[in-house]
């Protein structure tokens, strides 16, 4: 992808493309020479440079295949896969492709003898050939300067295609930042936090945010695409934000930005990892916090805060072993609330008389019987962390009975399909997304003893063929608009309406406007009535509407 990019539009027979090509292929052989050849040894110079070029090899052919960039956020994010979604990525083609890449490479790593010299004679001549190469390093620079470096000022991205020294810088940073957040004490944000006692005799507050994983604005029927990819929520009394733009295009990056009361308008990725987030300034102000996962986990949102991890044997219907359907959270926070005695979950859980959708709505049988997750007193905050429509394997985030637009992606290898194929397992993912979302609502909505809400906002989006772009992860400068506008839905109860003094047709008019992930913190602040110093009041999308203001 990078002498792509380096020799685009330009002729083979033009001299000048031979000077660039190869002054920067001289530059490029000549850094990699000085990186490797002062530390590495006898013993030790085979094993790293094969494992480089396998590794390198895997970088290129996920790179080639999906267009992705393999800068800090990448790399972190490769680290923290968890070992179900790696095997979705490791497909018999990619796998195939890496080695083809790798052999020639790795065969004359071991083909080549290795010298037994002294240490003296061998730190000499690494010195001394790396000084040469510093001179070719040089040489080449010179050659291919002008148009080098136009490359990288206007298209600064390209310096993450260079494998292997992306790899590495993109690592020690990785190590260098993760070695400063062990050796630093977190930074405490709203420790003023408080919650606002209103008059009367109120009833526990209850929001559910639930951090959509991987959904796109522009595939969400409820903002008007040309699929009904929401037909319960459409039918459903939620406020819909059209325009809502992400904290970033990864996990990773998204779930600590929008947790952060700086977020993306003041973006310090390191200070928002090493400081409380939302859910800590909310714990701190007396109101009970549970996170529960089915991705691959908060990212330090939740550090120290009660939090749970959702099996992935806990039901024979909706798990495979290694995952379970997102419709398991519903089962998780039902298992919070003393609802069991009202809760009819044949009638108004089934929210989508559209679809036979019988062998994954029948709860009753295991509803009560999930565990408790923990002890939750009061005014509560629940966060979900759904797998979502996370790529490439889309065709595994929904039960057969959701598969309406066919034919679908059945592979994790989406080179061996269509993009209508990939289209459709993704529109089915989100088809089922809405499906369980209006099962919370409707939860919800039968839990009288209390006042409750749901938010339903996703990290980032996903690329699906455009720009010849596939997933998510591209640098935010470059990223399209696939990855970085995101599906944002509001759900209060009448309880709740009355509580706070929202008006919903003001609400509805106030989510016309654009939004961003910097607004969630403040929004959250402010719906849960927490007076603290950090709370921005400009930036909460409900203010304007209550007849209660804070702040």
């Amino acid at each position: 992808m990078f002498w792509h990019a380096l020799l685009a539009n330009r002729s083979l027979t033009d001299p000048h493309t031979w000077q660039v090509g190869g002054g920067t292929l001289l530059l490029i052989v000549a850094i990699h020479f000085v990186l490797f050849a002062l530390p590495s040894g006898r013993w030790t110079i085979k094993p790293v440079l094969i494992l480089l070029a396998l590794v390198s090899a895997a970088a290129a052919t996920y790179m080639q295949q999906y267009t992705v960039y393999f800068d800090t956020n990448m790399l972190r994010n490769v680290l923290h896969t968890q070992v179900g979604e790696a095997r979705e990525l490791v497909t018999l083609s990619m796998l195939t492709k890496v080695l083809a890449m790798a052999a020639l490479p790795v065969a004359i790593i071991l083909w080549v003898k290795v010298t037994k010299r002294s240490w003296r004679r061998a730190l000499g001549t690494r010195v001394a050939a790396s000084a040469a190469a510093l001179v070719f390093a040089t040489v080449g620079g010179l050659l291919a300067a002008q148009d080098l470096s136009s490359l990288l000022r206007n298209h600064k991205e390209a310096r993450y295609l260079v494998t292997p020294a992306n790899l590495i810088v993109a690592g020690l940073r990785v190590a260098g930042s993760d070695a400063r957040a062990a050796a630093s004490v977190r930074l405490a944000v709203g420790e003023d936090a408080r919650q606002r006692v209103l008059a009367g005799n109120q009833r526990p507050l209850l929001l559910v945010l639930v951090v959509g994983e991987t959904v796109r604005a522009e595939n969400w029927g409820l903002n008007g695409y040309q699929r009904q990819t929401t037909p319960n929520l459409s039918q459903l009394d939620v406020i819909n934000f059209p325009d809502v733009t992400a904290c970033g295009t990864s996990t990773e990056v998204s779930l600590p930005c929008m947790f952060s009361e700086t977020g993306r308008r003041d973006y310090d990725e390191e200070r928002i990892r090493n400081s409380d987030s939302l859910l800590h300034v909310v714990s701190r102000a007396g109101i009970s916090t549970l996170w529960i996962d089915n991705q691959t986990g908060c990212k330090g949102v939740c550090a120290d805060l009660p939090n749970e991890q959702l099996p992935g044997d806990g039901d024979a219907l909706l798990c495979n072993g290694e995952h379970c359907l997102d419709e398991m959270l519903v089962r998780r926070v039902a298992a919070q609330l003393d609802t069991s005695a009202q809760l009819d979950t044949s009638a108004q859980l089934n929210t989508s008389a559209q679809l036979n959708t019988s062998s994954t709505l029948d709860t009753s049988s295991t509803l009560d019987a999930a565990p408790k997750l923990a002890t939750l007193r009061g005014d509560t905050m629940i966060v979900l962390h759904p797998l979502g429509n996370h790529g490439p394997a889309y065709y595994l985030r929904y039960p057969p009975a959701f598969a309406r637009f066919q034919p679908g992606c059945e592979s994790a290898d989406l080179g061996d399909c269509s993009a209508d194929q990939i289209t459709n397992s993704y529109d089915n993912a989100v088809l089922y997304s809405d499906h369980w979302l209006a099962k919370m609502i409707a939860l919800l909505q039968q839990a009288r003893n209390y006042d409750s809400a749901m938010i339903y906002v996703s990290d980032h989006g996903e690329s699906l063929g455009e720009l010849g772009l596939y997933l998510h992860g591209v640098p935010y400068a470059i990223a399209p608009k696939q990855q970085t506008q995101v599906p944002m839905v509001a759900w209060l109860s009448e309880n709740l309406r009355s509580r706070v003094g929202l008006d919903p047709d003001c609400l509805r008019r106030e989510a016309m406007q654009p939004a961003s992930h910097d607004n969630l913190y403040h929004s959250v602040l402010g719906l849960l009535d927490i007076e603290t110093a950090v709370y921005e009041p400009k930036l909460d999308l409900f203010r304007n509407c209550r007849a209660i203001n804070s702040g």
